[in-house]
């Protein structure tokens, strides 16, 4: 009766454990900051085409937004649009459609772009968007020459928690001081890589060739 006892005990906890992997949440939450500072805001035709790639791949469960990196950013009335896809497919097909009006329609109306660039504020308000949407995998795609400049009165340089989040920096071009000095770019990259992980970031890459945007969702 014993041995019996531990056998039924046994089944119990596997079927636990398999009721808890089979609650897995493989949602994807995904940020994607548009830069639009200076000559930057030149690139909003390769920015749509980022948007259009990720409304086509994100699923029902998925949770996107797109927001604008200007002067300073921390903010939620620099959200372009936001979505959590919906099960039904009509439904869904209506979200981004909408989705999609949406940021072209940023994207036509601006003419100018922003005196400063605050891609930090951009970061940590993602990342509360991010949190509360709950998504099982988070992202933050930035969008931007990463070249961060912010007035006197802005003031970003303290810790921020990034806990779990995939960070990929999108179409990095390069300044005209980089031709010059090439270390300038590449130690950019290397600083932005360094602050993030540090913040515990569970990823850094960067993608710059627009034909491969596949490889934003690759090892996620």
């Amino acid at each position: 009766m014993k041995s019996m006892g531990k056998i039924a005990l046994a089944i119990i906890i596997a079927l636990a454990i398999q009721g808890c992997t089979s609650k897995k949440n493989h949602s994807r939450g995904v940020y994607m900051l548009v830069d639009t500072s200076g000559t930057y805001a030149t690139q909003m035709t390769r920015a749509g085409k980022v948007v259009n790639y990720l409304l086509g791949t994100l699923n029902p469960g998925d949770t996107f937004a797109v927001a604008r990196v200007k002067s300073r950013s921390f903010t939620e009335k620099d959200i372009i649009a936001k979505a959590t896809f919906d099960a039904t497919p009509s439904r869904m097909n209506a979200q981004k459609k909408e989705f999609r009006d949406r940021f072209q329609q940023f994207a036509k109306n601006l003419k100018k772009g922003s005196a400063h660039t605050d891609i930090t504020g951009g970061v940590i308000q993602g990342a509360e968007f991010l949190t509360e949407a709950g998504a099982g995998t988070k992202m933050i795609l930035i969008f931007s020459d990463m070249q961060e400049e912010l007035d006197d009165k802005t003031v970003r340089d303290f810790p921020i928690s990034l806990d779990g989040i995939q960070f990929i920096a999108l179409n990095v071009t390069k300044l005209k001081t980089d031709n010059m000095d090439p270390r300038r770019y590449l130690g950019r990259l290397a600083n932005w890589e360094k602050r993030v992980m540090n913040a515990g970031a569970s990823g850094w890459r960067v993608v710059n060739d627009m034909e491969q945007l596949d490889r934003i969702f690759k090892e996620s």
